[in-house]
């Protein structure tokens, strides 16, 4: 039986994706895992790889084609399985694609094993407009590795690759970067011996320049805005989920912290000057109040914002906070942060979820596809190393809690492996405690439209008590 290959969803917000490339022409034979097409989103490029050995046949999603999620894209069949002239459930088009030409009277199936060349309607998805047909095969690259040969302006096709059936990995790229930057070899003399070779160095990182990163969106209410600060090995990317669910009445305002996302990276010596640089870039939004929501160690920074800008705070919403306890998973930080690729990646990502199920696979490919840059990576695990040393919180903000007046409202998942809900317990007399079941420390993606409903009547009440 064929076997459908369906856009897979690679973000919890996605909802289409784009058919940027085929590495497969129709017509031909593929092995499962093989790197069959690759689709950009909003927020990344990725490779998507077969499902299943066969043939690839009826491509209905061209290059260039938007799809959306779950949409078939195109059939594998087994070895000597019948190909049908039209595919399997001609309804399950994708959107902005024609309809495969209609077989002509009387036409009959015809045997994988017996086709001696591929039927007109499988071969390969026509180029968008615009596009030029070569000779010259296209070298067989993952998106991140086209990327960071774009970047340092390499000839793909002179490059050898080490991924599955000669792909080329971005290590590749790497490694040919590194030879062409390093200095030719000095000529030996009988009287000049070779130095030893120098144990690997740790990997250095320049600080860099500017103002933490904020980004906007309008609202079409007349409401306080809502300002987010994401957690750690995070970035403002993570509240979409969250932001699609509190609508569009609101203004939302996203802080990246330092050393994540678009801000600059930054040598950090204390979770003061931390926290000291958030609330600079609150200061430069010049609000009149607002709504200050943040998660694990950005509802640590939240909690210092408000402690040190109380005028400026309509409401505090926590979700996971850090800094109310010692106790924090400090492996799952450092391995996060120190994955250098997906399958690294991946199972500390499960870790995050009370459902490891919920964490895919696309998904962790597409987690690390935002966090290639190995200097960002490697600024991060000092931020860890000062923040959470030996795998503790090393800061502790329940004073500033406690000093908090405004509407409060702590979020937390029953099933939080990397901060225990009871920490919330710290909080003010005044703080409504919202516990989710069957959560982890994620909840703004887990349960999003919960959060958002929780937040959302804490912004009423909040503005409520402040007209009264």
């Amino acid at each position: 039986m064929a076997t459908e290959v369906i856009l897979p969803k690679v973000d919890m917000d996605m909802e289409s994706g784009l058919v940027s490339v085929w590495h497969v022409a129709a017509g031909s034979s593929v092995s499962k895992g093989d790197a069959l097409f690759d689709i950009e989103t909003d927020k990344a490029a990725m490779e998507i790889e077969a499902p299943a050995s066969g043939i690839l046949a009826h491509v209905i999603a061209p290059e260039g084609t938007k799809v959306p999620v779950g949409s078939a894209v195109a059939w594998i069949y087994a070895e000597n399985e019948t190909i049908p002239e039209a595919a399997p459930g001609e309804a399950a088009q994708a959107t902005d694609v024609a309809a495969p030409p209609a077989a002509a009277p009387g036409a009959t199936c015809t045997k994988v094993a017996e086709a001696a060349e591929p039927r007109p309607a499988d071969t390969r998805p026509e180029q968008p407009s615009g596009s030029v047909e070569t000779d010259e095969p296209r070298p067989r690259a993952t998106p991140a590795a086209r990327a960071a040969a774009r970047t340092a302006g390499l000839d793909l096709a002179r490059l050898v690759g080490s991924g599955p059936q000669g792909r080329i990995q971005s290590d590749d790229v790497a490694r040919e970067i590194e030879a062409r930057e390093r200095p030719a070899p000095a000529v030996e003399t009988p009287s000049r011996q070779p130095a030893p070779e120098a144990p690997a160095a740790p990997v250095s990182w320049t600080e860099r320049p500017g103002a933490l990163a904020v980004t906007r969106r309008k609202g079409q209410g007349s409401g306080a805005p809502v300002v987010l600060v994401h957690g750690f090995a995070a970035d403002a990317t993570g509240w979409a989920p969250m932001e699609k669910a509190l609508g569009n009445a609101r203004e939302i305002i996203r802080i990246d912290l330092a050393c994540h996302g678009r801000s600059p990276l930054k040598r950090i010596e204390s979770f003061a000057a931390f926290a000291r640089l958030a609330v600079q870039a609150f200061d430069d939004l010049n609000l009149d109040g607002a709504h200050l929501v943040g998660h694990s160690l950005g509802g640590a920074v939240a909690m210092s914002i408000a402690d040190i800008r109380p005028r400026a705070m309509r409401s505090l919403g926590l979700i996971a906070p850090a800094g109310l306890g010692p106790e924090i998973d400090g492996e799952t930080l450092l391995g996060i942060a120190r994955a250098s690729r997906a399958e690294s990646l991946a199972p500390w990502l499960k870790r995050l979820a009370a459902d490891p199920e919920a964490i895919s696979w696309d998904f962790a490919q597409a987690a690390m596809l935002s966090r290639m840059d190995e200097e960002m990576r490697a600024a991060q695990r000092d931020l860890a190393d000062r923040l959470f040393p030996d795998g503790t919180q090393g800061f502790d903000l329940s004073a500033a809690l406690g000093r908090v007046e405004v509407p409060l409202r702590v979020i937390w998942g029953k099933q939080d492996s990397i901060l225990p809900w009871r920490h919330a317990l710290r909080a003010p007399d005044h703080a409504s405690l919202t516990l989710l079941d069957k959560v982890g420390h994620i909840p703004h993606i887990e349960r999003p439209q919960a959060c958002a409903k929780a937040l959302g009547e804490l912004f009423v009440i909040a503005e409520a008590s402040s007209r009264g």
